[in-house]
């Protein structure tokens, strides 16, 4: 299914997808089953997982009145996942067929078990951290037997030290500013490093409280000294077909698959398009299609990494975490510029 067949069944609420699919709203952290009776959110505020699982490795929490974890679709690959994925969750050895296990991973995740294990840890990892506060219980208490390489991709993992993480950002200054366009509200953030947040939205509350979100103790300001303002002005041009390629220095978390797939799209010329099995096959993993996918829609910079330049196979224009409003328009403006 697509983005937007997934979204009318939710809107639909119909229960034929329970099971086939979830639903995850950035804004509660909750996931839920298609057909949950919930008030509907804002399409921009929701992504889709193929598995229960999948979106709790992401630090979703299930939803108490739909219970999605519970429902079974009738794929046999969706249930061999969804066991192994709890038998990894547990710390137990994964048993059957390896090579079928990894088929089924690859088909229904975009992602070995292996890749899975390791992303989930990094998960953990980072609830913990915030939760204990130390690096070195969190990091036990996560699966890693030493510190070393843990930091040694600290930066690649989490955009700053663990033990700046585990302080909630404390200690890191983002300042930001929102300005109007004709996609809606743009909200520009950075480090003192380079943008760490790029967002399209339809109020600068909203996207200010997304902001705050993930590093409730870091200091987040207003930019008020025009210390963005050659990043604005250089994305304002870009909007208006003034300015083709955005070159921005940036300050991002990313795991090591999510930072070779951001530079692939970067990579893709002003005006032209890729497809999801295009940009997989460029970066050696043709049958991580659904894998890129869940990168482009995890990307925190838009425009400066151009996701909405990645459609699928068909020609449909596919999901955009700005919703596909915006991305159409961003490649209709990339075309007529």
């Amino acid at each position: 299914m697509s983005p937007t067949e997934r979204w009318q069944a939710v809107l639909a609420r119909d229960r034929q997808f329970d099971g086939a699919f979830v639903y995850a709203v950035r804004s509660t952290g909750i996931y839920c089953r298609p057909s949950c009776a919930s008030r509907r959110p804002r399409r921009t505020q929701v992504s889709f997982f193929p598995i229960p699982e999948a979106a709790e490795r992401e630090g979703f929490r299930a939803c108490q009145r739909c219970h999605p974890s519970a429902a079974n679709g009738g794929d046999p690959a969706v249930a061999l996942v969804r066991e192994a994925c709890r038998a990894i969750a547990a710390g137990e050895p994964l048993r059957g067929d390896t090579r079928r296990l990894a088929r089924a991973f690859k088909r229904v995740l975009g992602i070995t078990p292996r890749a899975y294990a390791e992303a989930r840890r990094v998960t953990r990892f980072k609830q913990e951290l915030k939760r204990r506060k130390h690096v070195s219980p969190a990091l036990y208490e996560a699966g890693y037997s030493s510190t070393s390489r843990v930091y040694e991709h600290a930066h690649e993992q989490l955009g700053m030290t663990p033990a700046t993480y585990a302080r909630g950002g404390a200690g890191v200054e983002i300042v930001f500013v929102t300005v109007a366009t004709s996609l809606g509200r743009l909200l520009v953030a950075a480090t003192e490093r380079g943008v760490c947040r790029v967002m399209l939205g339809d109020t600068a509350a909203t996207l200010e409280a997304d902001l705050r979100r993930e590093f409730d103790a870091a200091s987040v300001r207003q930019d008020k000294g025009g210390t963005l303002e050659g990043f604005v002005d250089a994305m304002l041009s870009y909007l208006e077909g003034r300015e083709p390629h955005l070159e921005l220095p940036l300050d991002i978390r990313a795991t090591a698959f999510q930072r070779r797939v951001w530079q692939e799209l970067q990579r893709i010329p002003f005006g032209e398009t890729r497809t999801y099995t295009q940009v997989a096959k460029a970066i050696g993993e043709p049958k991580a299609t659904r894998a890129v996918a869940r990168a482009c829609a995890t990307n925190p910079v838009a425009l400066v990494i151009p996701c909405h330049r990645v459609v699928r196979e068909d020609g449909d224009l596919g999901g955009y975490r700005w919703g596909v409003e915006r991305k159409k328009a961003l490649l209709e403006k990339e075309r007529d510029a």
